[in-house]
């Protein structure tokens, strides 16, 4: 016990000793590594200041990444809804302008409330404004031009008609006695086409067109495609078609020369008579394109020049001049040449009858414009010619005595031709002109076109060529217009066609429809001098037609 108790004393006595603050030392130093332990504390605090700057740096550093990303999403989110908002707005514009261009569409072949119900003595132009360059002479001046410079000139129309009309009688005749029916074409009888026919020409010499149907002997048959039939075909083949060589029970997909057995003397018209109609034969095809049922237009014209030239040489002992091909870059140019050195061309076409209209499938129009280059040997151009005929005969009928129509399409066709020798040919002719006169006959009044109304019609009509030159637009007077009376008989379908812009190349060649536009407003300045100059003095005309060609 008393153990215990000195120890625990002891403990006390020790620890109130040795406390610092009640007994101090008096001889305490600074550990000798004191300076060391500064220096690295220093050191240390540096270096957390240097960390601590590097982390100040990565957060601005990744601050400044987060607002440049938070901007470009903004502005990646504005440029989104501004592309959205530009391509609703050209949707609208689009679908604004197409509804534009419908109305017009609608619109504009429908004639104004004026032009059907003003005064009969002033025809009031399309647009109301004056042509640019056109100061038409008086209607005296213009009416004596008309009477000594055309009318006279085209006297000799009928007689011409009469004599190449009998001639080529004597031509076709002899061409079917020298075919056999069992294997060559069997050639109809001629159809008379073309300004000749309805009356208006004015170039001389005086020029006939003919088309030649001709139908493959049997069991043969021709099964036209016409385009309109295929929607995927391009605008370049719009106005063609194809003709196809079936069998006449059949729609038959090869040719019957493999499937019937030809004598020795038969010849196939798809193929050569060794051929038998094995794909890739060496043989020359006769009729048709190589390897193909389509009817191919150089081959049809070399056949039919090769034909003509065995007819004329049957006949010929029988008359006194001679017959050649006039122009070798257009199928079907004939030409008459007496001894006396005047001549007499004419156009003699093949043609085939499209089903049984009035419509013919040509491999060459001579004088029509060209709708755009054939795609191949196999397209062939659908031709209206007989139907223009039909419908300028049944609207001459309802129109006054003496009217002036064809005088107006007489003028027009009479300067271009002016013009055309003068500055070269443009892409304007004379079948453009022909369909902007049709447009005008179906649209206007038949009080219109009295014979005094002469100047006021002229007027009218080159107007309406202005319009459609700068526009580029003008429809073919057949294919989509279903204003055309029914009683043409004209096919169902090619009223539901599709209309056919004969300016569409001037829309492809702006060179062409430069030159056109310049010649057509050149044309328009020298009409007063032409028509002055031509109504005093008559040019001479070497190729008038001779007294009578002596039949032998």
């Amino acid at each position: 016990m008393a153990v215990g108790l000195f120890r625990v004393c002891l403990v006390v006595v020790t620890a109130i000793i040795n406390h610092p603050l009640l007994f101090p030392r008096e001889n305490t130093t600074v550990p000798e590594n004191e300076d060391e332990i500064i220096r690295k504390m220093q050191a240390h605090q540096e270096k957390l200041q240097l960390e601590q700057l590097r982390l100040e740096e990565e957060v601005a550093r990744l601050a400044a990444e987060k607002e440049a990303l938070e901007e470009a999403a903004e502005e990646g989110q504005l440029q989104n809804d501004n592309r959205v908002a530009w391509d609703l707005w050209s949707t609208l514009c689009m679908i604004l302008f197409l509804i534009i261009e419908l109305w017009r569409q609608d619109h504009q072949d429908t004639p104004s409330p004026e032009c059907l119900g003003g005064n009969e003595d002033e025809l009031p132009s399309l647009g109301g404004a004056p042509l640019r360059g056109l100061t038409l002479p008086n209607k005296a001046t213009l009416g004596h031009f008309h009477e000594r410079c055309i009318r006279g000139a085209t006297a000799d129309a009928a007689r011409t008609r009469e004599f190449v009309e009998g001639f080529v009688d004597d031509l076709l005749e002899a061409l079917r006695s020298l075919c056999n029916r069992d294997v060559d074409m069997e050639v109809e009888d001629f159809i008379g086409v073309g300004s000749m026919y309805e009356n208006w020409q004015v170039d001389r010499p005086l020029l006939c067109d003919l088309f030649v149907p001709f139908t493959p002997p049997e069991p043969y048959r021709f099964h036209p495609e016409l385009w309109w039939s295929s929607r995927s075909a391009p605008l370049d083949r719009q106005g063609y078609g194809q003709v196809k060589v079936v069998r006449a029970d059949e729609d038959a997909l090869g040719c019957i020369c493999g499937k019937t057995k030809l004598g020795e003397d038969m010849l196939c018209l798809l193929h050569g008579k060794k051929s038998k109609g094995r794909p890739g034969s060496e043989m020359e095809d006769l009729l048709c394109a190589k390897d193909s049922q389509y009817l191919d237009t150089v081959q049809v014209m070399k056949w039919f020049q090769t034909a003509l030239t065995r007819a004329w040489h049957r006949i010929a002992h029988k008359y006194e001049f001679d017959l050649a091909f006039g122009q070798l870059d257009t199928p079907g140019s004939l030409k008459i040449r007496f001894r006396s050195g005047k001549f007499m061309p004419f156009n003699l076409i093949p043609v085939i009858q499209c089903d049984d209209s009035d419509l013919y499938f040509v491999s060459h129009l001579p004088r029509e414009p060209s709708r755009g280059t054939p795609a191949s040997g196999t397209d062939w151009l659908l031709s209206f010619a007989v139907y223009e005929r039909h419908f300028i005969r049944m609207t001459s009928k309802a129109l006054p005595e003496g009217a002036c129509h064809l005088s107006c399409l007489q003028i027009t066709s009479f300067l271009l031709s002016k013009q055309s020798c003068m500055t070269g040919p443009s892409g304007l002719s004379t079948y453009h002109l022909k369909t902007a006169l049709l447009h005008l006959l179906l649209s206007r009044r038949a009080a219109d076109w009295k014979a005094e109304q002469l100047n006021a019609c002229l007027h009218e009509l080159l107007h309406f060529l202005e319009k459609s030159l700068l526009e580029k637009k003008l429809h073919h007077f057949f294919i989509g217009n279903r204003k055309v009376p029914e009683a043409m008989g004209l096919p169902e379908a090619v009223r539901r066609a599709e209309p056919l812009n004969l300016f569409r190349p001037f829309v492809l060649q702006r060179s062409l429809y430069r030159k056109t536009v310049d010649s057509f407003y050149e044309m328009l300045k020298n009409a007063p001098a032409l028509i002055s100059e031509y109504s005093l003095h008559v040019p001479s005309d070497h190729a008038n037609l001779p007294p009578k060609a002596v039949i032998l």
